[in-house]
């Protein structure tokens, strides 16, 4: 019998911790997804014995939800093993001040995740989005205190363009503020945008780098194939202008997802398989979020932390999705917070 291999690890950044090469996403935990917890929490302890020390949540999913999962699966001493990462900024209540990155509500909510989560502290709180009403010197202050509280070992961003990831690091530096250590942006082999800004400025500063979603929002799941049907589910109901393939944005999606199913089949990889290795391959890149549903994707995903990717199938790659481009346009807010129609229209 061959010995299993242990579960890579990475600096996060410049936080001083390790963490595993593949990073559990909860997000999936709770009403969005898997609304049984006993389930749940066997998947969270799968996913601990099999290497992972790394787990990411957020406030908003499933309402608060989530974060309680996690804090149930970690009592009994699995707490002080993993490195616990959640954020803050989504709408969590109809009082408008219960939402953004505004000093008044990240002191509020950090307690309210702390509560959740059943610990005394959290290695790596996120901001989950930018808050254009808010200056990002208070946030940066409000984030600095709880350092200094002890209540967050660190801090870091998710889904900021690259300016304002700068932008962060200058205010830090000018008004003597803990920085941003990691950014969390979304990678795929479909979603390859970041390879052209988000990560050269990552590198350059110094910061951990946890994608999410390497499999596309479903497309690299291996489901959406050529000559079958397209699957259903709660993701393409939300969001159809992302998954209705009467858009042209979305069939190239199709035709580059097939494109590197069969690239998969052919090097004996299953897509998901590929899909993680390949973003985790990026010397930028510490981490990548798989987001299980169900005991079958977590295992599905596990054997992406050891795959080896050769140059002449990294090149293959390359010529399906180009670098630092995306497979469609219908992408191009979704990367980039601030084309988002929302922010356009404040």
């Amino acid at each position: 019998m061959a010995k299993a291999v242990a579960m890579p690890m990475r600096p996060l950044g410049d936080t001083g911790m390790k963490v595993s090469v593949l990073c559990l996403g909860a997000m999936m935990f709770g009403a969005w997804g898997n609304p049984d917890h006993d389930d749940s929490i066997k998947i969270i302890h799968k996913a601990l014995d099999s290497g992972i020390n790394f787990i990411d949540t957020a406030d908003v999913y499933s309402a608060g939800e989530s974060e309680e999962i996690v804090g149930k699966a970690l009592k009994g001493g699995k707490r002080q093993h993993v490195v616990l990462a959640t954020k803050v900024h989504g709408q969590m209540g109809d009082d408008p001040n219960q939402e953004g990155n505004s000093r008044r509500w990240i002191m509020q909510e950090v307690d309210n995740s702390l509560r959740r989560l059943q610990t005394d502290w959290i290695d790596l709180y996120q901001i989950h989005r930018p808050d254009p009403t808010t200056n990002i010197d208070e946030t940066l202050g409000a984030l600095t205190d709880l350092v200094r509280m002890g209540k967050i070992r660190a801090f870091g961003s998710s889904t900021f363009p690259a300016s304002q990831i700068v932008e962060a690091q200058w205010v830090a530096s000018d008004r003597s503020r803990e920085r941003f250590l990691c950014e969390q942006p979304p990678y795929s082999m479909l979603i390859r945008g970041i390879e052209s800004d988000i990560l050269p400025t990552t590198q350059k500063y110094g910061m951990g780098v946890i994608v999410w979603s390497p499999l596309a929002g479903g497309w690299l799941s291996g489901k959406w194939r050529k000559g079958k049907d397209a699957p259903t589910s709660k993701r393409a109901e939300r969001m159809p202008d992302r998954y209705d393939l009467s858009i042209p944005g979305n069939q190239a999606k199709l035709d580059a997802a097939d494109a590197l199913g069969k690239l998969a089949e052919a090097n004996d990889m299953t897509l998901p398989e590929l899909a993680v290795a390949f973003t985790i391959r990026h010397p930028a890149v510490t981490s990548a979020i798989i987001g299980p549903r169900t005991m079958e994707q977590l295992t599905s995903q596990l054997g992406a932390a050891t795959a080896e990717l050769s140059d002449e199938l990294l090149d293959a790659i390359d010529k399906i999705v180009p670098p630092g481009t995306n497979a469609s346009n219908v992408e191009q807010a979704w990367d980039n917070p601030a084309l988002h129609p929302e922010n356009l229209r404040r």
